[in-house]
């Protein structure tokens, strides 16, 4: 179980709880960074903003998307929202899907209960 105090230490924790995740922001529905963890900070705004993008494209092409996960040949992003935030990381190669998408959501569901 995912225990945090704030959304600001969401993303520090699924980098920590998930061996294939290498870094995770937390952003809000306009796209501003909230938190990040496994990156710095310049990275961690250009991965928000390019979660954020992804999002959008993808709700275009099929309508309202709850999460998105794309795989290239040396890693793969993966994004997941709810209401008030959207998680997204970026994972190694190997990374199963079913897994990080759990870790993300359960990290979210955190998020909701700690208010």
């Amino acid at each position: 179980m995912v225990t945090l105090t704030g959304p600001d230490e969401a993303p520090a924790r699924l980098v920590e709880m998930s061996a294939d995740v290498r870094a995770a922001v937390l952003v809000d529905p306009a796209g501003g960074l909230v938190g990040s963890g496994g990156s710095d900070r310049a990275r961690a705004r250009r991965l928000a903003g390019l979660a954020h993008d992804l999002l959008a494209i993808a709700d275009a092409a099929s309508g309202p998307n709850e999460h998105v996960e794309a795989q290239t040949a040396t890693g793969a992003v993966f994004a997941v929202r709810n209401a008030r935030y959207t998680l997204a990381c970026v994972a190694r190669r190997l990374a199963l899907p079913a897994l990080v998408l759990y870790d993300m959501r359960q990290t979210l569901l955190a998020l909701e209960e700690a208010g």
